[in-house]
C-alpha cells in the first residue's frame, strides 16, 4: 500500500527526511512513532503529494501521489494534524459537503459516526472545542471507508474515552481489509491496535518491529536486596549491565541495575552471597520508546529488524 525507498526531504539546509525506507502492507495498521519534529508530517505530505522529495522514490497505491493526485486522494481518508474547515458552518453541513466532495456519503453512515464520538452535528465549528474539532476530522476520515487510512496525531484533545472509541474504530477498520498509517508521539496511543511500529528520529529510520518484537529486545530492570553489604565491583563490569547503583540497607544492600542480554552471570555473582528479595521486571514500552528517542539505542537497531 505503502513503499518508500530512500526518500529525502531538505528544507534549505535543514534536512526533514533522510534516506528513508519503509513498507506498509495492506491490511495492517503501521504506528509510526517519534517525537514532535522528527520528520512524522514530512512523510506524510510527501506520501499525499503535497510537496515533492528532495530524491528518493515513493509509491502509494502503487502509483506516484503527485502525477496521480486525484486517484490516491480518492481512495484515502486523511486526518492532518492541524485539522481546519469553515468554522461558519455546522459539523453536519461541513461534514456533507466533504462527502458529497467524495461523490457521495450516506447521512445514515455519518450519523453513526457522529454518535459513536459524541459529536453534535448541529453545533457550529467554531463553538466546538478542540475536541470536538477533532472528532470532525475523524468522522471525515473514516466516513467513506477508504482503502487506505492516513492519521497524522489522531487523537490530539480526545479524552480517553474518545481515545478508546477511535482505536475501536481502528481495529475495524482493519477487520474489513483497510490500511492504516498511524502517526504518533505517544506509544500507549498504538500500542494496542498497532501490527507494526516504525520509530523515527531527526529524519532516519531508527526501528521497524512488532510491539511484542520490541517487548523482547527491552531491558530488564533489576532489583536485588541482599543480607550483608556486597562490594559494587563485583557487579559493575559484568556483561550487559547498566545504570547500576549499590545501598546500603538495615537488612544490608540494596542493589539496583538494568540488564541487557543473558541474566546468567548477575545471577551466578548473586548467588556467593545471601539474597533476601529479587525482583526483575521489562522495561515498560513507553521507556523503551523514549530510550530510541533519546538516542539510547542505536541506528543499528533499524537493519537487525526487516523492514517488511
Amino acid at each position: 500500500m505503502i513503499e518508500l525507498s530512500e526518500l529525502t526531504k531538505n528544507y534549505g539546509s535543514r534536512r526533514g527526511l533522510t534516506e528513508l525506507s519503509l513498507q506498509v502492507n495492506a491490511g495492517e495498521v503501521l504506528g509510526y512513532l517519534g517525537p514532535n519534529g522528527a520528520g512524522k508530517s514530512t512523510t506524510i505530505r510527501l506520501m499525499l503529494g503535497f510537496i515533492r522529495p528532495t530524491s528518493g522514490v515513493l509509491r502509494v497505491l502503487g502509483v506516484d501521489p503527485r502525477a496521480d493526485a486525484d486517484d490516491v486522494h480518492r481512495r484515502i481518508g486523511y486526518l492532518a494534524g492541524d485539522f481546519l474547515v469553515d468554522s461558519r458552518q455546522r459539523a453536519g453541513e461541513c461534514l456533507a459537503f466533504l462527502g458529497n466532495l467524495r461523490g457521495g456519503v450516506p447521512a445514515q453512515r455519518i450519523g453513526e459516526l457522529a454518535d459513536r464520538l459524541e459529536l453534535d452535528l448541529s453545533a457550529r465549528i467554531k463553538s466546538l472545542s478542540k475536541g470536538n474539532r477533532q472528532k470532525v476530522g475523524l468522522v471525515q476520515a473514516f466516513m467513506h471507508r477508504p482503502e487506505l487510512l492516513i492519521l497524522d496525531e489522531p487523537t490530539s484533545g480526545l479524552d480517553p474515552l474518545m481515545q478508546q472509541t477511535f482505536l475501536e474504530m481502528v481495529t475495524e477498520a482493519r477487520d474489513h481489509g483497510q490500511t492504516v498509517f498511524m502517526s504518533s508521539h505517544i506509544m500507549n496511543e498504538v500500542e494496542s491496535v498497532a501490527d507494526r511500529v516504525a520509530i523515527i528520529r531527526d529524519g532516519r529510520l531508527i526501528a521497524t518491529d512488532t510491539v511484542a518484537g520490541l517487548r523482547a529486545r527491552s531491558l530488564l530492570r533489576v532489583q536485588i536486596e541482599f543480607a550483608a553489604p556486597v562490594a559494587p565491583e563485583e557487579f559493575a563490569a559484568l556483561p550487559g549491565i547498566t545504570d547500576l547503583t549499590l545501598t546500603s540497607t538495615a537488612q544490608g544492600a540494596l542493589l539496583t541495575c538494568r540488564l541487557d542480554g543473558s541474566p546468567d552471570a548477575l545471577v551466578k555473582a548473586a548467588a556467593r552471597h545471601t539474597i533476601n528479595a529479587l525482583r526483575a521486571d521489562n522495561q515498560d514500552l513507553e521507556e523503551l520508546f523514549h530510550a530510541y528517542y533519546t538516542g539510547e539505542h542505536s541506528a543499528q537497531d533499524a537493519e537487525t529488524n526487516p523492514i517488511a
